[in-house]
């Protein structure tokens, strides 16, 4: 029988891309947690897709405003993943990053590889998480190399080559 422990190890033997996902609250505080749980979900309309932890100080300022922002991180930013996967009350000092705001207000980490600003759409609930789906309102692309994140390390790419295009 499945537990979570295997349920955690199994997910963590799929690599992923290493996000932020960063809100708001109303006084403008800035809020965010580490995420791999991001997709697109469409294209026409552009929708993504992000899931939060009920327990996150974000799921609140989400549901508060209908903001949030998701920021891409480049390989050197590991240190930035670390500070947000922490709890809140873990955290010592301020973010080793600098924040920008976007032309919407919603805040964006300076040299991610990609800063995707969106309104949310939709929310459902799932256990222990809300499914939030965004619309994109402001997109802002970099060059660089992805963080990733692979059983339970991070990771970076491994050579240049590039695999052959499927489509």
């Amino acid at each position: 029988m499945a537990d979570i422990d295997q349920y955690r190890k199994a997910w963590s033997k799929f690599a992923t891309g290493v996000s932020v996902i960063l809100s708001r609250d109303p006084e403008g505080v800035v809020h965010g947690m580490a995420a791999n749980g991001i997709t697109s979900v469409s294209l026409d309309p552009m929708l993504v897709l992000v899931c939060v932890d009920h327990s996150r100080n974000t799921y609140k300022r989400i549901k508060e405003t209908g903001r949030f922002s998701i920021n891409i991180l480049n390989n050197s930013q590991a240190g930035v993943a670390e500070y947000y996967a922490r709890r809140p009350e873990k955290r010592i000092g301020s973010p080793p990053c600098d924040l920008v705001f976007g032309e919407n207000g919603s805040a964006k980490i300076s040299d991610c590889l990609a800063f995707i600003d969106c309104n949310v759409n939709e929310e459902i609930i799932q256990g222990d998480h809300t499914i939030y789906i965004g619309k994109v309102v402001d997109i802002t692309i970099a060059d660089g190399k992805p963080l990733l994140f692979y059983e339970s390390m991070f990771n970076e790419l491994a050579h240049e080559g590039k695999l052959p295009n499927w489509s």
